[in-house]
């Protein structure tokens, strides 16, 4: 992290959490913030479920929720970025305050409510995306929506066409019952459905899922089942939690989706276990707590095929992503490794 960016982090901290996202995403829409450029190496670049990547360090869905910043986020030093949460009708999302950053704790509490302007303005903007970065959308459902299954696909049919990756998420805590999605026969049925839209697009794409962190064994090995079953193309573990085991900061107690340094361990142990389950036969996606090189190669090894991290944004600022990934090339180099997907699944067991 430069001077230019502490002094930056600085300020933004001063301010209400989510006014300094917002100010964030003028930032960057206005070259104001600095960019690595692509970060790669023979150790880093690598094919994930189809996906030539230039690194495996992906940005996460929830920074960039409409899609106003791709252009300068694709020059960030990330391997692969996903915007979102979009869904079929603009909707505003719940009451503000609405995000706590938990500096004590190194983490966030958000209940946005899936906030975006709606598919038709982010399609939009997708469609004049960068051509050579990976672009994936979460897919979200309307809250006041009577059939929310229907309303990934409707999302994945307004701009699947502009995208090369889409993922399912029903993992959000703060759209109510979105989570019950997650039981097999809900799950299939939901994503029958996004698999028979992707297979109508122009050029079809992979379609990731996204779970929850507080699933115990059979939650996990009832998805795993679901996604061997329909072929799914990878799945993210995982998305904020509603635990708040040993947090210590004032804000610990307010209602929402956990993020940052505590969900570490927690989701970690989901990854491992699904890679358990799955036994490689579906690339993996390591998300929640990563704020280091090692962090992410500890995900790595417990069976991602990619990482993809937000919060540690808010502590460490944008560079992250690409010291993360110029980290984990040398972390492979001290291991011996040609490519960093060697080292994918060689630790499982050590989290199960």
């Amino acid at each position: 992290m430069n001077l230019m960016e502490r002094a930056g982090l600085y300020g933004l901290r001063a301010l209400d959490p989510e006014r300094a996202h917002g100010l964030s995403i003028a930032a960057l829409k206005m070259g104001l913030a600095p960019l690595s450029g692509t970060i790669t190496s023979p150790r880093l670049a690598m094919n994930v479920a189809g996906l030539d990547l230039p690194n495996p360090v992906g940005l996460a869905a929830g920074f960039d929720k409409n899609a106003e910043a791709i252009a300068p986020l694709c020059r960030a030093g990330f391997g692969f970025i996903e915007v979102g949460a979009a869904t079929p009708r603009a909707q505003p999302g719940n009451a503000r305050p609405r995000l706590f950053r938990l500096t004590q704790d190194r983490a966030a509490i958000n209940r946005f409510g899936f906030n975006n302007q709606g598919a038709d303005i982010i399609a939009a903007r997708l469609a004049n995306r960068p051509a050579d970065a990976v672009i994936g959308l979460n897919l979200g459902a309307n809250k006041d929506s009577e059939d929310r299954a229907a309303d990934f696909a409707s999302v994945l049919a307004a701009c699947g066409e502009h995208l090369d990756f889409a993922t399912v998420n029903v993992s959000s805590p703060n759209t109510e019952k979105l989570r019950d999605l997650q039981g097999a026969a809900a799950l299939t049925a939901l994503l029958k459905g996004v698999l028979k839209t992707r297979d109508s697009l122009p050029k079809p794409i992979p379609i990731f899922l996204k779970i929850a962190p507080d699933l115990g064994k059979s939650g996990i090995a009832a998805i795993a089942g679901v996604a061997l079953d329909l072929r799914l193309d990878g799945i993210i573990a995982t998305n904020t939690t509603l635990s708040r085991d040993g947090l210590i900061d004032k804000h610990r107690h307010e209602p929402g989706g956990l993020s940052g340094a505590p969900l570490f361990e927690m989701s970690t142990q989901v990854l491992a276990r699904l890679a358990h389950e799955t036994n490689g036969k579906i690339p993996l996606i390591g998300v929640g707590g990563i704020s280091s090189a090692e962090q992410a190669y500890a995900k790595i090894k417990a069976g991602a095929s990619a990482v993809q991290l937000y919060t540690a944004m808010v502590y460490h600022g944008l560079s992250i992503g690409a010291g993360v990934a110029r980290g984990l090339d040398k972390l492979a180099t001290a291991d011996g490794l040609k490519n960093i997907a060697e080292a994918v699944g060689q630790e499982t067991d050590k989290w199960l």
